[in-house]
């Protein structure tokens, strides 16, 4: 069954992400930002008849309902989504595929994550629990968070292929760039310079600072809808495309360092579109390091393997440029508000094929490409997406 046109993205609600959010619970915030998000798409809320959430920390079990019960909803179609920072892609074809097999016709998909100070503890990509291999074999050698993880697969990408710094900075550079022309990023009016990135402290070598995501508190929300009623609305972004790929969860698992389970979930994703990757006018990529960037623009076919670090020194890829990526700043310059972070790059790509982007607005964007990346370049969702059906 292909997934081609049968739902489209017909508003958002966004937070702007911030450092902390003192005094706010997350269910406080999914429903702001999913009021904006009706709101956007010109919906009245009883029209809401689906629901897709993720896992938070306030409510352990039965997540979908308290997140319905605290809205004032009732569905006929729930489901929570866990594939870490590919969890926004994965809630808009799973949207879109209740919404094929006619469960319901208004998804509401949201995620947010408070922020506060005490609090000080970010994803680290492994069980809490013991008895499982990680904790019995990694924890206990430093294997510990995500840092270790992504410099581990910066270092044997420049083992294995040609990869200089200043190439990974300007990643980083360019996607600032974007972030100036964003008021709600939350690097908005702090440009920086590739020798600002080469110059910031070495957290784990390779990666100095400025290539690392900073968490923050935030959400967003988006309303999936059929195409009949998003053609209605007339202003939408059109699923043309999507795939999805799972390949292990500790790094030590992991089939390659240096080849991630993107290639399998894009071309997956730009075969059911029928679009080829030089028809898209903007890739809106997981980027939690700026390693990461480089591995999906490699992965998803956009550039021939160990070629990523010279196509980004040969291409502008700020919103201007001929090579637009992350035009919101991503996550490095917007900010990583939980998986909220990865619903981001959803968002933004929603935004330009709608003509809402502003000042960073590209000019005739009418195709995109998503990847959400969760864990270690371990759960890969893409996403082909267009202005029209």
């Amino acid at each position: 069954m292909s997934l081609r046109g049968v739902a489209a993205i017909t508003g958002i609600g966004e937070m702007k992400p911030v450092r902390q959010t003192e005094g706010r619970s997350t269910l406080d915030m999914i429903a702001e930002v999913a009021r904006l998000a009706a709101a956007d798409a010109g919906i009245a809320w009883r029209e809401i008849d689906g629901l897709v959430v993720d896992p938070f920390n306030d409510t352990p079990l039965v997540i979908p309902s308290s997140v319905a019960e605290y809205l004032g909803l009732q569905v006929t179609f729930a489901e929570l989504v866990d594939l870490g920072g590919a969890t926004g892609a994965g809630m808009v074809w799973r949207a879109a595929a209740a919404i094929s097999s006619g469960l319901c016709e208004t998804v509401l998909c949201a995620s947010a994550t408070p922020r506060e100070q005490r609090a000080g503890i970010g994803w680290s990509g492994n069980a809490s629990a013991w008895r499982t291999p990680d904790t019995e074999f990694e924890f206990p050698y430093g294997a510990l968070g995500a840092n270790f993880g992504y410099a581990i697969i910066a270092q044997r990408y420049m083992h294995e292929y040609s990869l200089s710094d200043a190439q990974r900075a300007k990643v980083a550079v360019d996607q600032r760039t974007n972030a100036q022309q964003n008021p709600n990023a939350i690097f908005y009016g702090e440009p920086i310079t590739i020798d600002d990135v080469l110059a910031s402290d070495l957290i784990l070598d390779p990666l100095h600072k400025l290539e690392i995501v900073m968490p923050c508190g935030g959400g967003a929300a988006m309303i999936v809808q059929s195409a009949e009623r998003a053609k209605k609305r007339g202003r939408a972004a059109y699923l043309l495309g999507a795939g999805e790929r799972l390949t292990h969860k500790s790094l030590a698992y992991a089939p390659s360092l240096t080849n991630s389970a993107i290639k399998v979930a894009a071309d997956k994703a730009f075969d059911t579109a029928g679009v080829a990757r030089s028809d898209i006018k903007l890739a809106s990529v997981y980027d939690c390091y700026t390693i990461a960037v480089l591995l999906t623009l490699e992965d998803a076919g956009f550039c021939a393997k160990g070629e990523a670090g010279a196509f980004v020194e040969s291409h502008d890829l700020t919103w201007k440029g001929d090579f637009p990526v992350n035009t919101h700043g991503g996550q490095l310059s917007f900010g990583q508000p939980g998986l909220a972070g990865g619903m981001s790059h959803v968002t933004e790509a929603a935004r330009q094929l709608m003509g809402d982007a502003g000042a960073r607005q590209i000019a005739n964007c009418d195709l995109a490409y998503v990847n959400g990346n969760g864990g270690f370049m371990s759960e890969q969702v893409s996403l082909v997406l267009g202005s029209s059906a």
